[in-house]
């Protein structure tokens, strides 16, 4: 008998030390859950929920439309609204109090308007860059093909704003060939500039090149070499008090990943 019970005594003990080590093994694999917007799947599949707000320049457009319908189906019961505009009204109605999750700017510096108030939750990061191109009529009509023919007599050509970061850009490319213009307007935004050639009330303007082939047949983009002395980081954050944090983080991550960056070189965005 008393082998018997010793026998069975340090079966047990094996049984319980087995037992521990899996308990142990299955504790280090078992995902970790976040808080917030987000779960864990019965497969143990992270799984998000919400609606994520990005605010995104008026060149990321398309790009960005496309990244966050493949967001909303990798991730069923999130949705991904976005608000596009000129980077400096996005910025200044972020520092003004608008709620949104996301912020991708089309410069570093109307980035730095959001930094500087300390309106972000972490370091800005590049995702890509965009250069100038000259958007003309279809077919060129006015033989366009170099900066300096924007600056032929008579001809109406439409620049974004100053404060822009396109318009910006236009002008330091305008500083490096030593040129002077005066637009017929000024635009609040890239698509609007666009838009002023696809409508005929402008002969040219000075847009992105992602702008460019977006618009397909609707405009000719001419390239210069000027364009090389303005181009344009596109930095992204997630933001202070974001509503739907993780679900940000991960849209985020989608738009530097490759998948991502596949989306926006297809789009004529330059690599970071």
């Amino acid at each position: 008998m008393t082998t018997r019970s010793a026998h069975r005594t340090r079966t047990l003990q094996v049984a319980g030390t087995g037992a521990a080590a899996l308990l142990a093994l299955s504790a280090c694999s078992s995902p970790t859950g976040s808080s917030g917007d987000s779960g864990s799947s019965a497969n143990g599949t992270p799984t998000l929920s919400g609606t994520v707000t990005v605010f995104a320049a008026a060149s990321l457009k398309e790009s960005f439309t496309m990244l966050g319908k493949k967001f909303e189906q990798q991730h069923p019961g999130t949705k991904v609204t976005f608000s596009f505009s000129g980077s400096d009204t996005l910025a200044a109605g972020i520092t003004g109090g608008a709620p949104a999750d996301v912020f991708a700017a089309a410069s570093t510096r109307t980035m730095a308007i959001v930094t500087d108030k300390q309106d972000t939750a972490g370091t800005p990061v590049t995702f890509a860059r965009n250069r100038l191109e000259i958007a003309t009529l279809p077919g060129n009509p006015h033989k366009i093909s170099s900066l300096r023919d924007l600056t032929r007599s008579g001809l109406k050509v439409a620049l974004c704003d100053r404060t822009v970061p396109c318009g910006a850009a236009a002008q330091k490319a305008f500083a490096a060939s030593g040129l002077r213009l005066t637009p017929v307007s000024y635009e609040q935004d890239v698509k609007s500039a666009l838009t002023k050639v696809e409508l005929k009330e402008a002969d040219a303007a000075v847009v992105y090149r992602t702008d460019v082939r977006a618009a397909g047949d609707r405009v000719r983009g001419v390239e210069f070499p000027e364009s090389a002395e303005a181009v344009n980081d596109y930095p992204i954050t997630l933001l202070k008090n974001a509503p739907h944090a993780t679900a940000a983080k991960a849209f985020i991550q989608l738009v530097t990943s490759a998948e991502g960056q596949k989306v926006l070189a297809r789009a004529g965005f330059l690599k970071p």
